[in-house]
Parts: structure tokens; C-alpha cells; sequence
């Protein structure tokens, strides 16, 4: 029940004040990446339909997946719904505890006494109240600037297949498969971007390993709406959390 209470009246007017300045925010961002290939960049929003402070979020999320105002920056979004606001009588439908377990394991890494929603975490190293359009842009700016690793997707006849090379230097880390959907709001112009349906660990990566290749069918379940799905690669330090690679491809 505690984290019912964690969303401070402060929290829920940061997200409403911020909200309105997104406009102004995304006018003023300037580019300072020197390549011409974008850099991308993990955002991941945790969030609950529950939750009276993240609409302001969500929306937030959603304009940076629709619109990518960063010239040089590919900004590659993952919601990811939390448990802990469900109830007896309501589930949010999009909820996993895993996610809870995800948002728990940042939150060990961080060194913070606890968790909140709306939480936003930039490539696995910046996080904050996930409304705040002037942190995300301050954040995903200076993790443009960080190394990437190569990885290349392809998804031919409901094979997945994924080659990873030039990975920076790392401890052990991790490769994850998010699946995400855009669910469309039935009456509305828009939706939730990015919900994920569902988080796969495809391999582990020693500080030896160079390179990393897999290849196998994807089960997706028939009432997800494929048209609307895409896969999600990324690796991330297992201990630091940093976000090593990311990049994504749409299931058709």
C-alpha cells in the first residue's frame, strides 16, 4: 500500500507546470552531435493508468516518439506499466510486475531510498519526474553523447534476427527484446506510444565477447495489433545499468 503514497502534491504540480512548457523546450534544442548518423537514445517512462501524475508524462513520451525533435538524436522509447497501482477491484492492463521488479533493480543502482511513477530514466543513467520536458531534453542531449554499440535488425519471415558489433568497453551486461505496441485511444487523436508488452532476455555479454548474434522466431500474441508493434534491441550493464546499444525495427 505505501506506494499509493508516494506521489508528493509537488510531484503532480511539476508535471502539470512542465507539461506546458514542452513547446518551448523542444524550440530551443540544439543539436551537439558532429556525425551525420542519428545517435540513438532509451528513454523509458514508468507508469501506471492508476497513477494521477502521469498523464503529463505519458503525453510527454508520446511527443518525443511521434515528432524526434532532436536533429542527430533517434529517441527510442519504452512505457512500461508498474504493478504496484493495482488494486483488488482494477488491474491496469498494461502492468507486469516485472516492470515493477525492473524500475526496483534502477532504483538499487541509484541508490534511492524508493520508487515513484511517473519515473523517466535517459539510456540508463539520468532519471527524473518523468513530465519534466526541460530534464529530458538536458538529459537526452548529453547521452547523445555516448558511445554505442552497432546493432542491426532484420525480421524476415517472423525470424528475429540480431548482430551486435563495436561494443564499448562494458562489464557483464545483458541483451533485451522489449516488444512494444502504440495502443490508440478509441475517440482521441492519440494514444500510448510505446507500451511494452513484453521484456526478453536474449544473451549475456562477458567484457571478452566482441560481438553477439541470434537468431529465432518471435511468438507474438494474435491480440496485439501487429501493425502497431515493433522490436526493441538494447544492452545494458548489469550492475551499472548504462545503456550500451539500442536501436529497433517495426514487426511488419
Amino acid at each position: 500500500m505505501k506506494h499509493f503514497f508516494k506521489i508528493s502534491f509537488s510531484i503532480i504540480f511539476f508535471s502539470f507546470f512542465f507539461s506546458f512548457q514542452i513547446n518551448e523546450v523542444f524550440s530551443q534544442t540544439e543539436s551537439k552531435q558532429a556525425q551525420n548518423e542519428k545517435i540513438p537514445v532509451l528513454i523509458e517512462l514508468f507508469t501506471s493508468e492508476g497513477c494521477p501524475g502521469c498523464p503529463p508524462a505519458d503525453r510527454l513520451l508520446q511527443r518525443l516518439e511521434s515528432e524526434q525533435p532532436y536533429k542527430d538524436t533517434e529517441v527510442i522509447t519504452l512505457s512500461l506499466h508498474v504493478d504496484y497501482w493495482n488494486r483488488s477491484d482494477w488491474k491496469d492492463p498494461y502492468s507486469s510486475p516485472l516492470f515493477t521488479s525492473r524500475q526496483d533493480i534502477y532504483a538499487r543502482a541509484f541508490r534511492q531510498r524508493d520508487t515513484y511513477t511517473p519515473q523517466m530514466i535517459v539510456d540508463g543513467r539520468t532519471f527524473f519526474i518523468g513530465s519534466n520536458a526541460a530534464e529530458a531534453t538536458k538529459a537526452i542531449v548529453a547521452n547523445a553523447k555516448n558511445e554505442k554499440a552497432n546493432i542491426e535488425i532484420s525480421n524476415e519471415k517472423e525470424k528475429l534476427k540480431v548482430t551486435i558489433s563495436k561494443i564499448p568497453p562494458r562489464e557483464n551486461s545483458t541483451v533485451f527484446l522489449a516488444i512494444t505496441e502504440d495502443i490508440s485511444a478509441t475517440g482521441k487523436k492519440s494514444g500510448r506510444a510505446s507500451v511494452v508488452r513484453e521484456l526478453r532476455t536474449l544473451g549475456m555479454l562477458t567484457p571478452a565477447q566482441t560481438e553477439f548474434k541470434y537468431e529465432q522466431a518471435v511468438q507474438i500474441n494474435p491480440d496485439w495489433k501487429k501493425e502497431n508493434l515493433k522490436f526493441v534491441i538494447f544492452i545494458q550493464e548489469n550492475l551499472s545499468r548504462k545503456i550500451l546499444g539500442v536501436n529497433r525495427i517495426n514487426v511488419e
